[in-house]
């Protein structure tokens, strides 16, 4: 786990990055062109691209490097936010929207390949524990990301911003480098990792992997169908926080934006910290049943903070919130890397895309909700749909148990025993 961290600290230095960037941009593209429209044109380019680079994104991590991968993701962004420094005043709109391709790409490519080379860097018995990291990692980046913004544009200006991005993605991109870390599955896995990419590619493309999914691994399928509806949630509340916060308080609207994310982002750590300790001591990572049952606690707190009760039991539901975000995140993410490996790429290019077009479609449709809606109705809207898709989640585990159930009661020889002693090995797997 050594050189684990040590790829968690890249990482969380690139995310800090992103977050300080994902501000100075946005600030910085409504400055130049003074056009509210041009921005959010911007952001929905960014976006588009992530949800295109999910489905190529997968089959580039099935087939290449994925470590080079990384390593390039990190380069290109680094060179890009280089090329728009550099250029004249004149050329930087342009450029700007080349940068949103550019980063949506790249960031989506750089996040699958990830997320797929972790149990071969640590063993998949320790992936758990390290995605906990990873979650951490990225929490801590917000953090410093989004308070430190403000400040770096406002007294350093704009170039400064853009070059300390660009500094985070080569200090990125030279962790990795230098990391001696498999990202693919041994050699004497290649024979069975090749007929499986062979038969992904007569799949086709991903509506392909898409179906092929909903036919062999329909929980999988579903768990991926909730993130996206997650990400509809996220985007309410997103879009609505800063119309609720200026409600709460005109004169000072950052206060309870600043005091929500940092909640948030405490207790995504603290459930790092619990579910490393107890996933170590029973030697069992949570499954399918755990993660909706995370999910809708998610969901519900989100709905409590936009409730209009009192600080201390909003920033209760916040810390909650957090919580179960970052155990939901630690046990989906977990249970994707259980898949073989040729298979683990597609999945997290499919689960990039779902969640990113999620998340999109939720910006467009909450802001204009809120035009005659309240915050606490939209956000209750988009939560409740996704409390509703994990508890048919939940009936159809709890259905599959009681089959299970009965027919391990029914007298069996021994392939009765067989099957069962299967389903209690997947069950440790998952």
């Amino acid at each position: 786990m050594g050189h684990f961290r040590l790829l968690v600290v890249g990482n969380g230095i690139s995310a800090y990055g992103s977050y300080l960037n994902m501000v100075a941009l946005n600030v910085f593209i409504y400055h130049v062109t003074g056009s509210a429209l041009t921005a959010g044109l911007f952001m929905a380019v960014r976006l588009v691209t992530s949800v295109l680079a999910g489905f190529v994104a997968g089959r580039l991590v099935s087939t290449r490097d994925r470590k080079g991968l990384m390593v390039g993701a990190d380069v290109t962004q680094a060179l890009a936010l280089l090329a728009l420094l550099l250029a004249p005043d004149g050329a930087r709109v342009g450029l700007l929207f080349a940068l949103a391709v550019i980063t949506g790409s790249c960031a989506t490519l750089s996040q699958v390949a990830l997320r797929s080379s972790v149990p071969e860097i640590v063993g998949a018995e320790h992936r758990a524990r390290a995605n906990g990291l990873l979650v951490t990692g990225r929490s801590l980046a917000m953090i410093a990301g989004f308070a430190s913004s403000g400040l770096v544009v406002a007294q350093l200006g704009y170039s400064t911003a853009f070059a300390l991005d660009a500094a985070t993605f080569v200090i990125s991109a030279g962790v990795l480098f230098l990391l001696p870390v498999r990202t693919r599955a041994a050699a004497e896995d290649a024979p069975e990792a090749g007929a499986a990419g062979a038969e992904e590619e007569k799949a086709g493309a991903a509506s392909g992997f898409a179906r092929m999914l909903l036919r062999t691994a329909p929980l999988l399928a579903v768990m991926i169908a909730v993130r996206a509806v997650d990400g509809l949630g996220s985007s309410s509340h997103n879009v609505a926080l800063p119309i609720y916060s200026d409600g709460l308080d005109p004169d000072h609207p950052a206060t309870f934006i600043s005091q929500f994310w940092a909640t948030w982002a405490i207790g995504n750590i603290v459930a790092q910290q619990l579910f490393g300790r107890v996933t170590k001591r029973t030697g069992r990572t949570p499954g399918e049943r755990a993660f909706a049952l995370g999910a809708c606690l998610m969901s519900a707190a989100f709905i409590v903070v936009f409730a209009g009760l009192p600080t201390v039991p909003t920033l209760i539901a916040a810390l909650v919130a957090g919580m179960a975000d970052g155990f939901t995140e630690i046990v989906y993410v977990s249970r994707l890397q259980a898949a073989p490996d040729a298979e683990r790429g597609r999945l997290f290019g499919l689960s990039a895309s779902a969640e990113n077009t999620g998340f999109g479609l939720g910006m467009i449709v909450s802001a204009a909700l809120l035009e005659s809606f309240s915050p606490l109705q939209v956000v209750a809207a988009f939560h409740g749909l996704a409390i509703a898709l994990c508890a048919v989640l939940l009936a159809v585990l709890l259905g599959r148990g009681r089959t299970s159930a009965r027919s391990q009661d029914r007298p069996g020889g021994r392939d009765d025993r067989a099957a069962r002693d299967v389903s209690t090995a997947e069950g440790r797997n998952s």
